[in-house]
């Protein structure tokens, strides 16, 4: 059996994105149609001083 090699590559964001703005951004009817889309999580850390 052979083995496959696959190139690992990092994730990038393009020169002057405005990450969250373009993260904020919905998919249109016609993007979801197609899957050209990615599923969006956001998670923000919320501390409390508990004293």
């Amino acid at each position: 059996m052979r083995k496959k090699h696959f190139k690992k590559e990092e994730a990038t964001v393009a020169p002057g994105m405005n990450d969250q703005e373009e993260l904020d951004e919905s998919a249109t009817e016609e993007e979801i149609r197609k899957g050209e889309y990615t599923s969006v999580t956001t998670m923000s850390w919320d501390e409390v001083d508990p004293s």
